[in-house]
């Protein structure tokens, strides 16, 4: 039997979400397990949204934070609320409260697990130290992106903490070369294994784009740029509405659809109306992940012009999709788009060489077999056979 093929017993999951990347992440391997448990958290503060009108909440309640469709039946959710306020002081106390709260998950149902998983090293890879210091079980973390990118790199304390986290730690995985070279600044000798992010084969694939723009009523005649993501300063969705303003200069047959929703909306609907770009650039609301693959597949071009990123799902989605990519080069993304046959990439904030590579990219005939083959590298099934590596090298 292969290394992947062995069954481990039981195995915790702290998480700070059940949906999308994650999800994917834990449910792929569910096959290779007997029993899994996932405690995530979310801010009690966030449901206030179910009753008043707070936009920037939303993304964060609990119900969005969580996706049980087509869950695996060996594993079990339990959504653990939390309450703290967003702020530096504050977070620094989320991993004891964290660890506090998912140990009375653990007493009140009686979990047995023999490997425990913390997803983000702050606050789940804190919680994950303590609980394997008190339950004697092999613990593994992944470094996903600002947890190490930023946190200890914040000031001494921050510093302390995470590192603290890492040593604890039997194995260490993270996404991104970048990634890597951050915890090599830290005093670690713990071992790490870089695996990068996936993505769903079952539903990010080609599909007829003019079957895909006839369900979600897009013009058959425009040339579409899609990018996918919160409405978030983060993810720089200002550059490509600026970008935007010079692309139709040099033509008018282009719609860029911004997909995500949040707080940061009124503001973006500003910035469109003010350089009169409302036949042009269009906000959507967040969407399902399983209606995604249709968006992704009635566009020509997807744009990604985040100020930041750790290693972005939705790059490899469009990859799945065989869809050109023109992104910043922030995190994993240049270690992903290694050749212009994939993609297009720029620095973060240049609107003038945005608009300059997305109308190289729409301009362009792009090899989709060759974008195809090359995203299969990054199917949740070929990354999961590298999860169950680590998991068996400490169990």
């Amino acid at each position: 039997m292969t290394e992947e093929g062995k069954i481990i017993r039981n195995i915790l999951f702290l998480m700070n979400n059940y949906r999308v990347g994650l999800k994917d992440c834990v449910d792929i391997t569910a096959p290779y397990f007997k029993q899994g448990y996932v405690i995530f958290r979310y801010n009690i503060i966030s449901e206030i949204s179910n009753i008043l009108p707070l936009k920037s909440l939303e993304p964060f309640r609990k119900s969005e934070l969580m996706d049980l469709r087509n869950k695996p039946p060996n594993l079990t959710i339990f959504p653990t609320g939390l309450f703290y306020l967003p702020t530096d002081n504050q977070y620094k106390k989320l991993g004891v409260i964290f660890y506090r709260a998912a140990k009375k998950e653990i007493m009140k149902n009686k979990l047995d697990f023999d490997i425990v998983h913390s997803h983000f090293l702050w606050p789940q890879g804190y919680a994950g130290a303590r609980i394997k210091e008190e339950y004697g079980v092999p613990f593994v973390v992944t470094a996903h992106g600002y947890d190490i990118y930023d946190l200890p790199f914040k000031d001494e304390a921050w510093k302390k903490k995470i590192e603290d986290v890492l040593n604890t730690a039997d194995h260490i995985i993270t996404v991104s070369q970048r990634n890597l070279s951050c915890i090599k600044k830290l005093n670690t000798s713990t071992s790490v294994t870089l695996i990068p992010n996936g993505f769903r084969h079952d539903l990010f694939f080609p599909r007829d784009a003019s079957a895909c723009r006839k369900v979600l009523n897009l013009p058959q005649d425009k040339k579409i740029i899609l990018t996918v993501g919160i409405f978030d300063p983060i993810k720089g969705h200002k550059y490509l509405i600026e970008a935007m303003h010079t692309i139709i200069s040099e033509r008018k047959d282009v719609l860029c659809l911004i997909v995500g929703g949040g707080g940061l909306r009124t503001v973006l609907e500003r910035q469109i109306h003010a350089l009169g770009l409302e036949d042009h650039v269009r906000l959507v609301d967040r969407k399902p992940h399983d209606e995604i693959p249709l968006w992704m597949n009635a566009c020509d071009l997807f744009v990604l012009p985040s100020l930041d990123e750790g290693n972005p799902i939705v790059m490899f989605e469009a990859l799945g999709c065989g869809k050109p990519f023109v992104g910043t080069r922030v995190g994993g993304v240049p270690e992903v788009v290694i050749s212009d046959t994939y993609g297009l990439l720029v620095e973060p904030s240049d609107t003038e060489d945005l608009a300059k590579k997305i109308l190289i990219a729409l301009d362009r005939t792009w090899d989709r077999d060759a974008i195809l083959r090359y995203g299969d590298h990054f199917t949740w099934d070929e990354i999961s056979k590298e999860i169950l590596k680590v998991y068996h090298s400490v169990y």
